[in-house]
């Protein structure tokens, strides 16, 4: 018999696009305790990254066109707001993943030149990054 929770979290994993995203931004806002920068400033900055990315039509998995994959062009990036990414100055900050791109000071303005230079261009925006640590490449050999 198969375990009911089981089969909704792969539905809702299935409904989310899950297995398909390419990148995830996690961004410091609305925190319980802001230390970074000033709690508004920080929801701000949340609405902005969420309402482009949906602009974009890049919150979502789509079916991708030969226009899409020629231009290299993600085909889904997902967002989350994190209460506290820890890094407690010059907020607020926004990491992607799994490029390990940590940024700083992202107002609207820097989180647009993130999404066009980084996210869609696949160029680090430098000015802005304060460090680069991208995940390790999974051990698929089975060596240990």
């Amino acid at each position: 018999m198969a375990d009911s929770s089981y089969d909704s979290l792969t539905t809702c994993s299935e409904v989310l696009g899950l297995p398909q995203i390419q990148r995830h931004v996690f961004i410091c806002a609305d925190q319980t305790h802001p230390k970074c920068c000033d709690k508004a400033e920080s929801i701000v900055a949340w609405n902005y990254l969420k309402q482009r990315l949906k602009e974009l039509g890049l919150d979502q998995p789509t079916s991708r066109s030969a226009e899409q994959l020629a231009d290299d062009r993600p085909a889904c990036i997902f967002r989350t707001k994190a209460n506290c990414l820890r890094v407690c100055q010059q907020g607020p900050i926004l990491v992607v993943y799994p490029d390990g791109v940590w940024y700083r000071s992202t107002t609207p303005e820097i989180i647009e030149r993130i999404i066009q230079e980084h996210l869609m261009g696949n160029q680090i925006v430098e000015e802005y990054a304060f460090l680069v640590h991208p995940l390790p490449e999974p051990n698929t050999s089975g060596a240990k």
